[in-house]
């Protein structure tokens, strides 16, 4: 009941900070990376489900067409990025390089070290140009994604969430946190950092999510809405 208030709260706060960035003709990107498994779209839905619908996205890529695999890795997630007055959300983003791709063998070494060289100034020229970047990871344990697993598995509803890429995960868990490790030296090197958020928690985990983004973008708190 306490975490049931305690949302209700973060998200009047959320439509009051969507109330400023649309009057400011500000533009947002919050990113979700993380485990497979650990809540990442649900978070965003509980970011999402109360504020005005017309002015955020919420992008979730497919696999890149053959086409967009001859492109600068950045270009299809620049396509997406927000007008004036407009947050996206991205359920993974160009990250997916920095984890998910060389963990399964979907970019070769050279691609994948490129990426690294140019993620932060990549970063700095969004930031630069006015546009507010908000990084979230979450985290969970090996054990706690293996519960989830089961539970997608046995649950008609949830069933299409698993993917080839996650039946893997747990085999590949080591690989993950190393790569996982490489990502957050890689923003000590002069890039944005991400807020990390333990997980296995789902309620306490997305409050604090929509805290960390109350706190990252500055708006008027006393506004009447």
């Amino acid at each position: 009941m306490k975490n049931i208030k305690e949302l209700k709260a973060l998200q009047t706060e959320l439509v009051r900070q969507q109330a400023c960035i649309i009057e400011k003709n500000q533009s947002a990107i919050v990113i979700f990376e993380g485990r497979d498994a650990a809540g990442k779209g649900g978070a965003i839905r509980r970011i999402t489900e109360r504020i005005n619908p017309r002015h955020y996205r919420i992008v979730a890529l497919p696999r890149p067409t053959e086409e967009e695999q001859t492109q600068w890795y950045f270009q299809r997630y620049i396509k997406q990025f927000p007008k004036a007055g407009e947050t996206v959300f991205f359920d993974r983003s160009w990250y997916n390089r920095a984890v998910v791709e060389p963990v399964n063998g979907f970019c070769t070494n050279e691609q994948y070290q490129t990426f690294m060289n140019q993620v932060n100034d990549f970063e700095r020229m969004i930031t630069e140009s006015g546009i507010m970047l908000v990084k979230i990871y979450m985290s969970i344990s090996k054990k706690e994604q293996a519960k989830r697993f089961e539970d997608i598995k046995n649950n008609p509803l949830k069933q299409w969430k698993m993917s080839k890429v996650d039946e893997r995960a747990q085999e590949l868990w080591d690989s993950y946190t190393d790569y996982k490790n490489r990502m957050f030296e890689n923003t000590e090197k002069g890039g944005i950092p991400f807020k990390v958020i333990r997980a296995n928690r789902k309620t306490e985990a997305r409050n604090e999510a929509i805290q960390h983004l109350l706190d990252s973008i500055p708006y008027d708190k006393n506004r009447v809405i």
